[in-house]
């Protein structure tokens, strides 16, 4: 039985939600899932997401392989990356203090990242607020009438003849 991590769809038309789910990999997209890890909501700028780390982490560690949707939060969150340092406390590299150390100097960082362009994205959409709205209307020529002068027909060249 393959176990996927996946999304599944919620919310109207054109409005969308996720739940991020652990699934039996033959079930519909919207249909039987395993466990509930989180949420997506991709309508919010930036997109909000909502996932219990340590539940992701456990089927990450028993086999479960996420879509590539899902890969791309997790690793957004921080879960795959823990999973690289257990897997290096596994095989013995270093310890798991210095696991979490590491594990919590990338989350500080990431998190001032990620604050850091909410606050541009904020300040974007202030400036273009308080800026008046220009509309552009298409401006209107006159087009001044053209005298008219006769068409004067081609004079025509005499020839000259040698008698």
């Amino acid at each position: 039985m393959a176990v996927k991590m996946r999304l599944q769809r919620h919310g109207s038309k054109k409005r969308p939600f996720y739940f991020i789910v652990v699934a039996d990999g033959r079930s519909p997209r919207d249909g039987k899932f395993i466990q509930k890890l989180g949420t997506y909501n991709p309508l919010t700028v930036p997109a909000s997401i909502q996932i219990d780390r340590q539940k992701a982490l456990d089927w990450l560690q028993k086999g479960a392989q996420p879509t590539d949707t899902v890969r791309r939060i997790l690793s957004f969150k921080g879960v795959l990356f823990l999973k690289h340092l257990l897997r290096g406390v596994g095989l013995g590299l270093f310890d798991e203090a210095v696991a979490m150390e590491k594990f919590t100097k990338w989350s500080s960082e990431h998190e001032a990242l990620v604050s850091k362009r909410q606050g541009a994205h904020k300040k974007v959409r202030m400036e273009r607020r308080d800026q008046p709205v220009v509309r552009k209307v298409a401006e209107k020529t006159e087009v001044a009438p053209v005298e008219s002068t006769p068409v004067e027909a081609p004079a025509a060249e005499e020839t000259k003849t040698e008698e």
